[in-house]
């Protein structure tokens, strides 16, 4: 009897010992968690939580809260990469805006000034003044439908669409403008019209983007390509020019707000850099997607997709 309440005592001591160690442990590493988490919320780092334990139950607290912090990471990075956007995007938009304001304001100026001027004179330049008027207000419009875009305050009912049709008129309201730049164009459409879930309205506004920005960026390889293909699930149209291309620096960035090529300012390629964003948005909100593919001075081709439909 006496060797059995011994036997129990030293075990009764061990199991509290191993309680013990175990309250200890577990004191210390929720002291870590907390002193960690406060360090990576102050200072705003990437870090997770790094700690050698056997508690099941404080492995399955450090998975969960991995998890939260690679998520709260993303979410920090999107934003500030959203706010950085949003200031350049501001800051273009003002020099985008003063530009043609400033030129407005000096024919003006002229106008009211010079007293010497002829009729014809004055008529010259407001025109003038006309047409950079009219160049600010496209520019604030592009502007204020991405802004509606990106809020989601743009409803655009989706129908069964003749794509093919779609295509030819697009490139038909071309003809004039590249028959003047000496264009060679090179149009392939299937025989049967193909059908899409879509917008016209939308459609025929994404076809002349991507037809504008193919005359205005590839000019140099005098060829303006547009293909029409499917196959059971989805409609592809292929905008494509053997112009100079877009490297790969640039590949992943020409569809942010207020992206511009580095000559993209100079007389010869002014742009806001507002066109091919809306164009991705539309795509988007159309249930499709947007590609691009470039070698310059062989062939760079915006590619997008569009749901089928075969009935």
């Amino acid at each position: 009897m006496v060797i059995f309440l011994l036997i129990l005592a030293i075990g009764l001591a061990i199991l509290n010992v191993l309680q013990y160690r175990a309250n200890r442990d577990r004191k210390a590493s929720l002291t870590y968690i907390h002193k960690k988490l406060h360090h990576i919320i102050r200072h705003q780092t990437g870090e997770k939580l790094l700690l050698q334990t056997n508690d099941k139950e404080i492995k399955a607290l450090l998975i969960e809260m991995n998890g939260l912090l690679e998520h709260n990471h993303k979410i920090i990075a999107t934003y500030n990469k959203t706010e950085s956007s949003m200031r350049k995007m501001l800051s273009n938009i003002s020099h985008d805006l003063k530009t043609p304001l400033t030129v407005v304001l000096g024919y003006i100026e002229i106008i009211l000034h010079d007293r010497n001027l002829s009729k014809e004179e004055t008529e010259v330049l407001l025109n003038k003044v006309h047409d950079k008027t009219m160049e600010v207000l496209e520019l604030m419009k592009k502007f204020f439908d991405l802004v509606k875009l990106e809020s989601g305050d743009k409803d655009i009912p989706l129908t069964r669409v003749n794509i093919s049709e779609i295509c030819k008129k697009n490139i038909l309201g071309f003809y004039d403008i590249l028959s003047s730049k000496g264009f060679e164009v090179a149009i392939e459409l299937p025989e049967n019209d193909l059908y899409a879930l879509g917008s016209e309205e939308e459609l025929n506004r994404i076809l002349n983007n991507l037809l504008s920005n193919t005359i205005q960026y590839g000019s140099e390889g005098k060829v303006l390509g547009l293909t029409l293909r499917s196959d059971e699930n989805l409609v592809y149209v292929d905008v494509w020019d053997k112009g100079k291309g877009i490297s790969e620096l640039h590949k992943d960035r020409v569809f942010e707000r207020m992206y511009t090529l580095e000559d993209s300012r100079n007389k010869l390629y002014q742009g806001s850099g507002l066109g091919l964003t809306i164009t991705k948005r539309l795509i988007e909100k159309l249930g499709g997607e947007i590609f691009l593919t470039s070698k310059p001075y062989e062939k760079t081709i915006f590619t997008f997709t569009l749901q089928r439909i075969t009935f």
